[in-house]
């Protein structure tokens, strides 16, 4: 923490001096406040949003997710407080979805390289009951993703902005805020991903 250090006014000071002293004081502990909330909001990722996120769009100024929920593959409630501790890229797909499918084994490649490490990449399927099956194959397919489920569309049209198409994917971090978002398909396992993850990895 940063201490703001003044010193007291010289004897004979007039009253105007003494009131342009404490102003000034007071716009220097304004202004280190407002770096300090600014900071608080966590590092513009933007640049990070090249070659295989090109299309990635990020938080100004992050929150935590509300508490929406959906479930694991065994129908266990959830939400992404769940997560915490952890960088989660939440992908939202459906087995009906052509591009999902192709991205898909880069996710699983991308969770591979995190093995042992507080990273989570969450497979959120909207399929419904009848192809969940489906679902577990695709996952299988493509391990050690993990499998969840949200086939009402509570998690993907509460969040804000709601989700407008298949696949989309959160990237969020230890904290539980949605910092970056991807709308579409992309190589989740090249290297600006990992690089954005790992710059997450090191936030407090």
């Amino acid at each position: 923490m940063v201490e703001v250090q003044t010193e007291n006014p010289k004897p004979g000071l007039s009253r105007g001096k003494k009131a342009g002293l404490a102003v000034a004081g007071l716009v220097a502990v304004l202004a280190l406040a407002a770096v300090g909330f600014k900071l608080s909001q966590g590092p513009d990722l933007s640049k990070y949003a090249t070659g295989a996120l090109e299309k990635m769009t990020t938080v100004a100024s992050p929150a935590p997710i509300a508490p929406i929920p959906f479930t694991d593959a065994d129908g266990k409630p959830m939400t992404v407080a769940d997560f915490k501790g952890q960088v989660v890229v939440m992908n939202i797909w459906a087995t009906w979805c052509g591009p999902c499918k192709v991205e898909m084994p880069t996710l699983g490649r991308l969770q591979a390289a995190y093995a042992g490490k507080p990273v989570l990449v969450a497979a959120v399927s909207v399929d419904k009951d009848s192809d969940m099956n489906l679902a577990r194959a695709e996952i299988a397919a493509n391990g050690p993703l993990t499998l969840f489920r949200d086939p009402a569309y509570r998690l993907a049209f509460a969040l804000d902005p709601k989700v407008e198409g298949f696949p989309t994917t959160l990237i969020i971090d230890r904290q539980g805020r949605e910092r970056a978002r991807m709308s579409g398909a992309a190589e989740w396992d090249a290297p600006e991903v990992k690089a954005l993850i790992d710059r997450l990895l090191h936030e407090s």
